[in-house]
């Protein structure tokens, strides 16, 4: 992945992100807009302001990916706590699969998170995305299944976490 970049997204591509974001989700997606998220995929733009928004973009200037990284009592923050940072809405752009870019993402919040004295991550993710939960398993994390939740009836969020201390 040395052709990979992960920065924070700009503005002129904010509309980009959030379309990305909502692409990502596609095999959710009927899930997705039965609970009104896809709306809240799409706000890049509102990511960008309460939170911080990372992209990865390709080689040839592509974007390929998306993450939110929200500290704890901030708007996009679930379920994070003191000391633990939380992301969110991990998305790959379909067509770019496979290719380690969800894994980039990832590293690239624990380097954040790091970086702000963090002693955990954590997020939460639909209980139906096995390989997403295959990959963050890979890369260390365990399930925080004390802080599993629902936030809308057939909507099953399983919680993950990932000691840095």
């Amino acid at each position: 992945m040395s052709d990979l970049e992960i920065r924070p997204a700009r503005d002129g591509e904010l509309k980009a992100v959030g379309e990305l974001t909502l692409a990502a989700y596609g095999a959710e997606r009927g899930l997705v807009e039965g609970v009104g998220y896809a709306a809240e995929l799409l706000d890049a733009a509102r990511r960008a302001e309460q939170a911080e928004l990372l992209v990865a973009e390709d080689g040839d200037g592509t974007l390929v990916g998306t993450v939110t990284i929200a500290r704890p009592g901030t708007p996009f923050a679930e379920l994070s706590r003191e000391g633990e940072l939380e992301f969110r809405m991990l998305g790959v752009l379909p067509s770019a699969t496979g290719r380690g870019i969800g894994e980039a993402l990832t590293k690239a919040v624990i380097e954040r998170a790091r970086e702000l004295d963090a002693v955990r991550v954590v997020l939460c993710s639909l209980s139906t995305m096995n390989r997403a939960h295959r990959l963050y398993e890979r890369l260390g994390f365990v399930r925080l299944p004390e802080r599993d939740w629902a936030p809308h009836p057939g909507v099953d969020l399983i919680a993950y976490r990932l000691d840095l201390a």
